[in-house]
């Protein structure tokens, strides 16, 4: 059965997405920890990050280097955290969370609740920061 990620790949879900190439995709966690927190996955889906090919993996981290770049410029924050947690959805992810302090990046703390409207206009801000 396709991750609720490869069925955003398959545009069988809507999501706010802030950046694509032909084999990945960025775009914004409805349930963030902070506003701008986006998610970059490989549109091939592969649950563990590690069981990746050589080539697909480095590309993951390098399209995730860019849109971290994006992140940093359209929100403001002391730096863009990364993290692979893997547990939460059975298609490899990569967590981009702009923070200020390392309790940004807890994952135990409350999500943000955003609107549609918001979480558009965060989108937005990446994109054109790009």
């Amino acid at each position: 059965m396709a991750s609720i990620f490869t069925k955003i790949v398959n545009g069988e879900i809507p999501s706010h997405k802030v950046a694509e190439t032909e084999d990945f995709l960025a775009f914004l966690d409805i349930n963030p920890l902070k506003i701008g927190h986006v998610l970059v996955i490989p549109k091939k889906e592969v649950d563990y990050i590690f069981d990746l090919d050589d080539e697909t993996y480095a590309g993951l981290m390098i399209f995730a280097k860019v849109v971290a770049g994006a992140i940093k410029k359209a929100i403001p924050c002391a730096r863009v955290g990364v993290a692979v947690v893997g547990l939460e959805v059975p298609h490899t992810h990569v967590h981009l969370i702009p923070i200020d302090n390392i309790t940004d990046m807890d994952f135990s703390n409350p999500k943000l609740k955003l609107s549609e409207k918001e979480l558009s206009e965060v989108a937005l801000r990446i994109l054109n920061a790009f």
